[in-house]
């Protein structure tokens, strides 16, 4: 027999054999290398899964186990309650324009009835005692005349805001037919007390040292000693005050305060005694 019959076939037989067993040498053998971090905790689950087998517990509870792993862990939380809803208040948040008018016009309201009822006080306030306004003891008459003659003609009180001057007794009986009564005392006792304004338009009426006369530089009004008118633009004579002669002694009342003889008036008769110190001269 030829011996490559037998030969052959145990060749082949072999090489079989060998190809079979590197094949599953290349399955099951040990792989060279490091594997990487993802890989490795991919594999956690399978790992997880046949040690699971082993004790007993199923593959899908050990999934479900991972799964919960991987999840990230939930901020923790307290037990609060949810507070209320409470509505944002008008007064922070503004204002609607018809409740700005109307505080507006309660704020205009509440301003005029303070200044009404500031002004009713005032007027029913006393007045203070003392200065214009007010009963000004004046002093003794024969004191006053000598206090008028040697201002030469004319006494100024300012605290009264008043002219004092000589009134003649033989005049007295044509100055109870034009003047009133509340101003008559002290004219009896020789005095007259005129209101220092002009009645044309207030201004402050000097007195003329030359004329003898009161003589305003506003706009000319001349006015004898009396206060009597004798020329310029005023309506009237000067206002004068109502007085009272008591022992001796003269007051005048600076709250009571007459009007002017009309033009035309004249009691006393006097000129001008000298040249005029404002306008040129009687009219």
């Amino acid at each position: 027999m030829n011996p490559l019959v037998i030969v052959i076939p145990v060749v082949v037989v072999l090489a079989g054999v060998v190809l079979f067993a590197a094949s599953r040498r290349r399955d099951s053998g040990g792989a060279t290398g490091a594997l990487s971090r993802e890989t490795v905790k991919r594999d956690k689950p399978a790992a997880a899964l046949e040690e699971a087998e082993l004790v007993g517990v199923s593959g899908r509870q050990v999934e479900a186990s991972a799964a919960l792993d991987r999840r990230p862990a939930a901020p923790a939380t307290t037990n609060t309650e949810v507070a209320p809803f409470v509505p944002p208040d008008a007064d922070a948040i503004g204002i609607s324009r018809r409740k700005f008018f109307n505080r507006s016009i309660i704020v205009m309201m509440g301003l005029g009835l303070s200044g009404f009822g500031a002004a009713v006080l005032a007027f029913l306030w006393p007045m203070p005692k003392g200065g214009f306004g007010s009963k000004i003891r004046v002093g003794n008459v024969s004191d006053v005349l000598a206090k008028i003659t040697a201002s030469k003609g004319f006494l100024y009180s300012a605290e009264g805001r008043m002219w004092m001057t000589a009134y003649p007794a033989s005049a007295i009986e044509k100055a109870k037919a034009v003047y009133p009564a509340a101003v008559l005392p002290s004219m009896e006792a020789g005095v007259v007390a005129l209101y220092q304004k002009c009645p044309h338009l207030g201004c402050r009426v000097p007195s003329c040292a030359t004329s003898q006369w009161f003589e305003c530089p506003c706009h000319g009004s001349q006015y004898n000693q009396a206060g009597e008118k004798k020329g310029g633009p005023a309506p009237r004579g000067m206002d004068r005050f109502a007085t009272s002669v008591a022992g001796g002694v003269l007051t005048v009342d600076t709250g009571q305060i007459f009007q002017g003889p009309p033009i035309g008036t004249n009691t006393t008769g006097q000129e001008a005694e000298g040249p005029h110190c404002v306008g040129g001269g009687h009219h």
